[in-house]
């Protein structure tokens, strides 16, 4: 890769058009939570990069299976079901009020269930997708690299997640803040969450945390930071986790938001930015584990190489 391979992104040129993707992600992400049984962590919740856009993946519902996917090469909606059933509609400038209804249009001629939660999760002051009747803009070019980013760091992420023995989560976007993410868990448990995220039943809260972590992700900018940004943080945070020396030069602990954050535009025009983003992930998971106390030893391994079994002894 080179820094070719990494596309600009300027979140304020598209800032509308991210806040209108992010609540059209939270309905089709709903449509998946709805239907699929509880997985730790929320991990059922998901959506997953594809060459193409985003996916739930196959959904079970009504006995049958189903998938909803953005195709953001072609700036449709698509929806697959068993028996070769399909349907679509395509993203362009509307309202979240209109998106949601033909994703129900579309659900229902798949036979699929239309039941959601109609209402945004980690947003304030949220307004139910129903209501929501404001225009909004659909800028197809920067939805395209906000694309190829995600394929770009979604590959760095999957080559991080290699050198971890212990629990670790699959790669995953959580529509909740539009963030691809990975976590690494240590294996204990870990203290009640306080909770108090925005729209968020605490409930959820604590289940996901309910293991120590150190989770690591992208976003496309937004939450106070307008520019898109690479974090990660770990629950509990130990003592001196905030102190820790962090590569590469330009990252920095954030006390607000209380991550360690480095700006996309810094990876993206580095001689090497594959190197430099895992040079991130690595020194951002060292601090955490190494101020945490984990056995890494136990949970750590030699990252993995292409058809190479990992050495057991």
């Amino acid at each position: 890769m080179n820094a070719a391979d990494w596309p600009a992104i300027d979140y304020r040129e598209w800032r509308e058009t991210c806040a209108a993707l992010h609540l059209w992600t939270q309905i089709v992400g709903k449509y998946r939570l709805a239907n699929t049984p509880w997985v730790n962590h929320s991990w059922h919740a998901t959506l997953y990069v594809t060459p193409r856009g985003l996916t739930t993946g196959p959904v079970p519902d009504r006995g049958g299976t189903t998938r909803l996917s953005f195709d953001f090469c072609d700036h449709r909606l698509l929806g697959e079901s068993e028996r070769c059933g399909s349907g679509s509609f395509p993203l362009e400038p509307m309202s979240v009020s209109g998106f949601l209804h033909r994703t129900i249009e579309l659900i229902e001629a798949l036979g699929g269930n239309t039941a959601i939660h109609g209402s945004p999760n980690e947003i304030a002051a949220a307004v139910p997708f129903a209501e929501d009747t404001q225009h909004r803009p659909y800028d197809r070019g920067a939805v395209e690299r906000f694309h190829r980013a995600l394929l770009r760091v979604e590959s760095v992420f999957q080559q991080f997640r290699t050198g971890f023995l212990g629990k670790v989560s699959p790669v995953h976007l959580f529509w909740g803040a539009l963030d691809l993410a990975v976590t690494r868990f240590s294996g204990r448990p870990a203290p009640r969450h306080p909770g108090g995220i925005p729209n968020l039943p605490d409930a959820v809260t604590r289940e996901a945390y309910s293991h120590e972590v150190s989770s690591a992700g992208f976003w496309p900018g937004g939450g106070g930071v307008d520019e898109a940004m690479f974090y990660s943080y770990a629950y509990p945070e130990p003592p001196g986790f905030a102190q820790q020396p962090i590569l590469p030069d330009g990252a920095g602990y954030h006390a607000g938001l209380r991550e360690y954050l480095l700006p996309y535009e810094q990876v993206r025009s580095a001689a090497d930015p594959e190197g430099t983003l895992l040079q991130f992930l690595q020194s951002a998971y060292l601090a955490a584990a190494d101020c945490g106390g984990w056995d890494r030893a136990l949970l750590e391994c030699d990252p993995g190489r292409v058809r190479v079994p990992r050495a057991v002894l």
